[in-house]
């Protein structure tokens, strides 16, 4: 299961220590950034089922930052 973020993280120091502190708090997800993205994308995959989204939240606010859930954009093709 993969869970997308946008975040407001822009330094790549505070990037890998909200990453290191994420494995610390659930060694089961794998996750990245990608601060080139006008959206600070945080990918956030869990080796064994289900993301938290709350989790990851909340440790991010925890450290002073901006963090929501990236909603799914379905696009259909047109008719």
């Amino acid at each position: 299961m993969v869970e997308v973020f946008k975040t407001n993280v822009n330094k790549r120091e505070h990037a890998y220590m909200l990453l290191t502190q994420m494995h610390r708090i659930r060694a089961e997800y794998k996750a990245n950034f990608d601060l080139e993205d006008c959206d600070r994308i945080l990918r956030v995959e869990c080796r064994s089922g289900a993301v938290n989204p709350s989790v990851v939240i909340n440790l991010l606010k925890r450290y002073g930052f901006e963090v929501d859930v990236l909603a799914d954009e379905v696009v259909l093709p047109h008719a």
